[in-house]
C-alpha cells in the first residue's frame, strides 16, 4: 500500500472489456506496488444508465455518469482513461487534454493518422503543462516481454536480422457472428490489423529498439455480410423486414492482414494477424533472430522466454526455457515467490503502475502518443499497400522522427 498522502483520481471512459480489465488494475495497482501516490477510482461513464450503474457497482467506482463532458469537467478528476471504440478516442482525449486532464488512451490511438498527429501535437503542448499521456499496449508490461527487450538491448541477440510476429483469434469464424463494432470501419478503424495486428506492431518495435520502414501487404475479408445484432440501426441492411430471413449488414473491415516488412535497422520482418485462424483464441507470438542468438516470446505461456545463446560453446548451444518468475525479474518483486506465475490481468496492474509513477514524479511515460502515432503510420501503410495490391509502402514520418 503506498505510504503517501497524494491521491489521483480517475475517470474511466467506458466499460466492457477493456473496462473491467482496466478497472481490475486500478483495483490493484496500490494494493501490491508501494507507489508515490494512491488511486482513487473516482467515476465511470457509459452510455446506457442502468449498464454503467451496474458497472460502477461490480467494478469498485465511487460515481457513474453518462456524460464524458460531464466527467472531464469535474475537478475531482486528475486521470482520465480513455476504454471507447475507436471513434471517440480523438474527441475524448483532446478534450481530457485540454481540461488539463493527465490521459491513458487504449490502442490503436485513433482511427486515422490525421487524428492519431493531432492528438500527439495536443500531448505535446501539454506536456508543457506537466500533463501526461500515455496509450494502453499493455503486452509490453508482460514480464516476459519486457525482460526479451532487455535481453536484446544489452546486445544478447547480437545484429537483429529477423523478426517473426503472429496474432491469431478464431472468435469470428462462424459467418453468423454478428455485426458488432469491431466489424464496423467508422466505429473501429480498421479490423484484425488495427485491434490484434496494433499490439505485435508496437510490440516487435519497442523489443528490437526499431522501426517499421516500409511493408508490402494483403488483407482479407472472408465474411463479406453479417446478421445485424438485435436493435442495430442506422446500418444499412439487406433481407426482407418481415423477419423471415435476418438483416444483414456490410463488414467493412479486414478479417485477416498479412504483411512482409523492413526495420530501419535493416531487419527483414513478417507479421500475420488474423480473427479466422481457427483453433486458435488469443494466440501471440514473436521471434527475433540475431548474429549470437535468438529469443521467443508465446503468449499462451505468458511466463517463460525461449533464448538461444550461439556465443556458447558448440556442445553446449540449445534452446533454454527462462521462467520469467525471480523476484529480480521485471515487475515481478510485488507478487509471489519464484515459480509462481501469474496472467493475462497482471499486465494491466504494471501499466499502471508505470503511469501512476510517471504522473506522481513528473516524468513522460511509455508508450507515448508519438509511440502510439508510430503504430498508427504503419497501420496506415499496410491499409494502403493491401489496396494497391500489396505493392512495397514506405512509412510515413511520425512527428517526433520529422523533429529528431
Amino acid at each position: 500500500m503506498s505510504t503517501t498522502d497524494r491521491e489521483l483520481r480517475v475517470g474511466m471512459v467506458g466499460y466492457a472489456f477493456m473496462g473491467a480489465a482496466h478497472s481490475q488494475a486500478w483495483r490493484t495497482v496500490n494494493r501490491v506496488y508501494d507507489l508515490p501516490a494512491r488511486v482513487r477510482m473516482a467515476a465511470i461513464c457509459g452510455r446506457d444508465p442502468e449498464k454503467v450503474a451496474d458497472a460502477a457497482d461490480r467494478l469498485g467506482w465511487e460515481s457513474h455518469t453518462t456524460d464524458w463532458r460531464e466527467l472531464i469537467a469535474r475537478d475531482d478528476i486528475d486521470i482520465v482513461d480513455v476504454c471507447t471504440p475507436g471513434d471517440s478516442h480523438a474527441e475524448i482525449t483532446l478534450a481530457a487534454l485540454a481540461a488539463g486532464k493527465h490521459v491513458l488512451c487504449e490502442k490503436p490511438l485513433a482511427n486515422t493518422v490525421a487524428e492519431a498527429r493531432e492528438m500527439t501535437a495536443a500531448a505535446t503542448t501539454a506536456q508543457a503543462a506537466g500533463i501526461r499521456s500515455m496509450c494502453g499496449f499493455n503486452y509490453r508490461r508482460v514480464p516476459a516481454v519486457t525482460m526479451m527487450q532487455q535481453l536484446i538491448a544489452a546486445g544478447r541477440l547480437g545484429k537483429i536480422r529477423h523478426v517473426r510476429a503472429v496474432y491469431l483469434q478464431d472468435w469470428i469464424v462462424d459467418p453468423q457472428f454478428p455485426l458488432v463494432w469491431r466489424l464496423q470501419k467508422d466505429k473501429a478503424g480498421s479490423g484484425a490489423l488495427g485491434d490484434i495486428g496494433a499490439h505485435i506492431i508496437d510490440l516487435t518495435q519497442f523489443v528490437t529498439g526499431q522501426r517499421i520502414a516500409g511493408v508490402s501487404a494483403l488483407t482479407e475479408t472472408f465474411v463479406k455480410q453479417r446478421p445485424l445484432p438485435g436493435g442495430s440501426s442506422g446500418l444499412a441492411a439487406t433481407g426482407p423486414a418481415d423477419g423471415a430471413t435476418a438483416a444483414t449488414g456490410e463488414v467493412t473491415v479486414d478479417d485477416a492482414a498479412v504483411f512482409v516488412a523492413r526495420l530501419d535497422g535493416g531487419a527483414l520482418a513478417t507479421y500475420e494477424a488474423s480473427r479466422f485462424a481457427t483453433g486458435r483464441k488469443n494466440g501471440l507470438r514473436v521471434e527475433v533472430n540475431g548474429s549470437l542468438g535468438t529469443v521467443v516470446f508465446d503468449l499462451e505461456r505468458l511466463n517463460e522466454l525461449e533464448f538461444y545463446d550461439a556465443t556458447l560453446p558448440a556442445a553446449e548451444q540449445g534452446f533454454t526455457r527462462i521462467l520469467v518468475t525471480e523476484g529480480d525479474h521485471p515487475y515481478m518483486s510485488a507478487w509471489w515467490p519464484p515459480g509462481h506465475i501469474i496472467g493475462y490481468e497482471h499486465s494491466f496492474t504494471h501499466q499502471m503502475r508505470d503511469l501512476v509513477e510517471a504522473v506522481a514524479t513528473g516524468v513522460d511515460p511509455a508508450p507515448s502518443f508519438a509511440d502510439a502515432l508510430q503504430v498508427q503510420l504503419v497501420l496506415d501503410a499496410v491499409t494502403r499497400s493491401a489496396e494497391l495490391g500489396s505493392s512495397w509502402t514506405e512509412v510515413e514520418p511520425s512527428l517526433a522522427a520529422v523533429a529528431g
